[in-house]
């Protein structure tokens, strides 16, 4: 399996420098700072980035768990919002709430339920940060 690489660079202090962070692919590169990270300044940061890792990483979860139990997934959009919050005296990512819809062929809510649990529990970045609260909505779209 391949091993993925990226990287950040920071300079300054931690209010008034900047940094940026790019993925080894080459796909992503962007500017992040104190403002774009805990207030509303343009720029990305790394609980973004964690959310796109784990909305993505779900709805392959889930598509995979479908696909296994005999269903054919049309459609699935998930979104991921990361809550980090003060703790002590650095910060802590407490929450994640994934909210997915999904449009799959055959399939009941009970079941539909059951896969989208199953998948959350299982995809490779839920593992990753299972010392997080990790909450989840999902909806079958008809």
């Amino acid at each position: 399996m391949p091993v993925r690489h990226a990287e950040a660079r920071w300079e300054g202090k931690i209010q008034e420098g900047s940094g940026t962070m790019k993925l080894g692919s080459g796909a992503f590169e962007g500017s992040y700072s104190f403002k774009s990270r805990f207030g509303e300044s343009a720029g990305t940061n790394p609980e973004e980035l964690i959310g796109a890792a784990h909305a993505g990483c779900f709805s392959m979860a889930l598509s995979l768990f479908l696909e296994k139990a005999g269903y054919t997934p049309i459609d699935i959009n998930t979104s991921a919002k990361v809550h980090i919050e003060q703790a002590g005296e650095g910060f802590k990512i407490t929450r994640i709430d994934l909210s997915t819809e999904a449009k799959v062929d055959g399939i009941d809510n009970d079941t539909f339920q059951k896969q989208a649990e199953t998948a959350k529990k299982n995809c490779p970045v839920s593992q990753a940060l299972a010392g997080t609260e990790i909450t989840l909505q999902a909806r079958l779209l008809s």
